[in-house]
């Protein structure tokens, strides 16, 4: 059974930033509520209470709390293969930890089956707007099931955590927190004998790589999927967002000098216009119906601070591929279009690991754990599992 315990404030810690001026506020708030009210409008056959629920605020934490809180019991009813064919009697557990920064962060573990001996221990790193308590659960439920110990955590900002909804002020402060708060667990005398891996998705690969890096000798092996980790994939991925498909890769000079000034001066601000992305990541229709009820994602425009910051990550990234030493395996859809195969051809080929294994899976899209057909999402999490059982 799950365990969970929270604060939850007055309804107007929900409203707009305290820096926010009264008329900024009321923007932001309008801005809020009708960005609410298309999401509520998007979930087909969800009840009045439901698409109340998913109208409000997602800026602040005890907001997304509370719509979460709404949409749980929903989850197992849904109608997909990650819900309905979850594995029973995984041990789960839900924490609120305040870390040495101040920042009250949310985390998630999935055990074997009681009676089951642990192999490992498996550390997820979501992607860009998301959350581990969503399509995550039975990805970690099936990965579980397989006798690892599977631990997540919403970054600041976004899921469960504390934080401006979608604001990365600093991608390598955010790294930092992830590595402080699996360090914690994995200092944990059920977990600290077992071998340490990483896995991370989309956006999340770029952050595994990073912990990897400042980490090196720290990981067992490093598992990405659809990863983020060159700047061209950011680049695409927000000409996507804008609604513009460039064959030119970067972006011409003076446009980036001005994106970083006015990220300076405006920092939350939020880029525009934005085009649904969603069509793209997932290639079975009926899936991306389901992806709706993650109620608590980051799906509005990109702030202007976070689109640096992802920027200038990944240009690190790029420029230390051959520092990534740890046993490899990554995963891609060779029609992904948000981020682009071939930037996984390029890390498979220059990073320095002598064991590496690179699986690119025809005609599939971005969310190959989520948005495939079910026989192509199992295919993905086995060969995850495979993996994993070759290197323990």
């Amino acid at each position: 059974m799950a365990t969970i315990s929270h604060r939850i404030a007055g309804p107007g810690a929900a409203a707009a930033s305290p820096r926010a001026g009264r008329r900024g506020a009321a923007a932001v708030i309008a801005a809020a509520a009708a960005k609410g009210a298309q999401r509520a409008r998007a979930l087909e056959g969800a009840s009045d209470e439901l698409r109340a629920a998913a109208a409000q605020c997602l800026d602040w934490a005890p907001a997304r709390r509370r719509v979460r809180g709404a949409f749980a019991p929903v989850l197992p009813t849904l109608d997909h293969c990650l819900f309905k064919m979850a594995p029973k009697e995984i041990q789960m557990e839900e924490n609120y930890e305040t870390n040495s920064k101040g920042v009250e962060i949310f985390w998630k573990s999935w055990l074997p089956r009681e009676g089951t001996a642990t192999k490992a221990a498996l550390f997820f790193c979501h992607g860009y707007g998301d959350t581990c308590t969503f399509f995550f659960e039975g990805i970690a439920k099936r990965i579980a099931a397989a006798g690892y110990a599977v631990y997540a955590m919403d970054y600041p900002g976004f899921g469960l955590s504390y934080g401006l909804h979608g604001y990365i002020a600093s991608f390598d402060g955010m790294v930092d927190h992830v590595i402080e708060q699996y360090a914690r667990i994995r200092g944990m005398k059920e977990v600290r004998e077992l071998p340490h891996f990483l896995l991370g998705q989309s956006m999340g690969g770029a952050v595994a790589l990073k912990v990897h890096l400042k980490q090196q000798k720290e990981w067992d092996g490093v598992l990405l999927v659809a990863p983020m980790c060159k700047s061209c994939s950011v680049i695409c991925f927000m000409r996507l967002l804008f609604g513009k498909i460039s064959e030119e890769v970067t972006p011409p000079a003076p446009v980036l000098k001005a994106l970083n000034i006015l990220s300076c001066l405006l920092p939350e601000a939020k880029l525009f216009p934005q085009k649904d992305i969603g069509d793209l990541a997932f290639r079975d229709p009926s899936k991306r119906k389901v992806a709706e009820y993650n109620a608590i994602s980051y799906c509005d425009q990109m702030r202007l601070r976070t689109a640096v910051e992802l920027l200038k990550a990944t240009k690190d990234i790029e420029s230390q591929l051959e520092k990534i030493s740890s046993p490899l395996l990554i995963l891609h859809g060779a029609a992904d279009m948000v981020t682009d195969p071939q930037v996984s051809k390029f890390l498979y080929e220059n990073a320095s690991a002598k064991d590496k294994t690179l699986k690119l899976y025809e005609g599939s899209y971005h969310a190959i754990l989520e948005g495939e057909p079910d026989d192509r999402i199992s295919t993905a999490i086995n060969d995850i599992i495979s993996w994993l059982d070759s290197h323990c």
